[in-house]
């Protein structure tokens, strides 16, 4: 049987932008205590997004059912539908009546560096879900996915997650910027999981006054991503994981590789084929979502992406992914 994941977070809109030159350019290195900048630029995308949105639907793409718990508007019909199209439970989403789903706006350069801005909207409500309805209605959680969100939110669904003891996977990410050490060892001491990229790390050790040692020590696995390098895995006592990222067909837009790599994960711990299989998913999964515009715009065949897969992982291991692995 799968593994079943309640996966809690941002559920929003993506506002996409390119810019054609690089915002290094624009910056005066002397003047920076006063930044007042416009960028012109080439395109506009508006496309569906929110890491546990996101996440679901790499998840549900990969065969798999995921429970999205998080906040919304009335606005979120037609994005329900379509999540819903692509594997998504959706039965135990929160509805506002007074707000709109959140919003996400980004502008990216030629670089791929990115400049953005979040408004939460009805996210500021998603501290009134609790986890003991879902427990009711599915019978069982393997696991609680505990993805940025409003901070009263994420506290509380790690708190109810220890409380019932359900393991939980932490990935606090964007939020790391506004919480303070206290709240953050709140949220990551105990998880199963704990996801970073190599800055949050940084920002974790520094607000907590942790090292990598205690990290390892305070989770059951670490899981670093590298991005072009890839991905790291690491456990107490164990040998560390370090894979690579297959090669990219064209860099087009790197929102939500991150959520793309953790969907994949989470498939593979779901199938039982072992970390190293499991960040390789991953990080072939993040691969296509950097080829399109949008979080949720990829897709592949189940041949293809072994084919894929084999490519840059091996035969071997795409033989015991192919076993288990069918795309959605």
């Amino acid at each position: 049987m799968p593994l079943i994941f309640a996966i809690t977070g941002s559920i929003a809109t993506d506002h996409l932008m390119r810019f054609g030159g690089k915002f290094t350019d624009s910056l005066v290195a002397d003047k920076l205590d006063h930044v007042s900048l416009s960028f012109l630029v080439d395109d506009l995308q508006i496309r569906r997004g929110g890491v546990a949105a996101n996440i679901s639907f790499g998840m549900g793409k990969l065969g798999l059912r995921p429970i999205l718990v998080g906040a919304v508007g009335t606005d979120f019909v037609d994005y329900r539908s379509w999540l819903e199209r692509h594997g998504v439970d959706c039965e135990s989403i929160y509805t506002s009546t007074q707000q709109h789903t959140a919003r996400f706006v980004c502008t990216t350069d030629i670089a791929q560096n990115q400049i953005a801005s979040f408004y939460p909207g009805a996210m500021s409500e998603s501290a009134q879900i609790e986890l003991g309805p879902i427990l009711e209605r599915l019978g069982t959680v393997d696991y609680v996915f505990v993805g940025p969100n409003d901070p009263a939110a994420m506290l509380r669904h790690t708190d109810e997650a220890k409380f019932r003891k359900i393991p939980f996977i932490a990935d606090p990410s964007q939020q790391l910027a506004r919480m303070e050490g206290p709240e953050i060892k709140k949220l990551i001491d105990g998880a199963a999981f704990l996801f970073t990229n190599e800055y949050e790390s940084s920002l974790i050790k520094k607000k907590c006054g942790y090292t990598r040692e205690d990290l390892v020590e305070r989770v059951g696995t670490l899981i670093t991503t590298l991005g072009a390098k890839g991905a790291r895995v690491e456990q107490k006592d164990t040998a560390t994981i370090e894979v690579v990222c297959p090669n990219e067909k064209e860099k087009v837009d790197p929102t939500g590789v991150g959520d793309a790599f953790r969907a994949g994960f989470m498939a593979g711990m779901s199938w039982g084929v072992g970390m190293e299989i499991s960040a390789q998913i991953g990080s072939l999964l993040a691969t296509y979502t950097i080829e399109t515009v949008g979080t949720q715009e990829y897709a592949f065949e189940t041949k293809e992406f072994l084919d894929r897969f084999a490519q840059t992982y091996g035969d071997e291991n795409s033989e015991k992914l192919s076993k288990v692995f069918v795309s959605a």
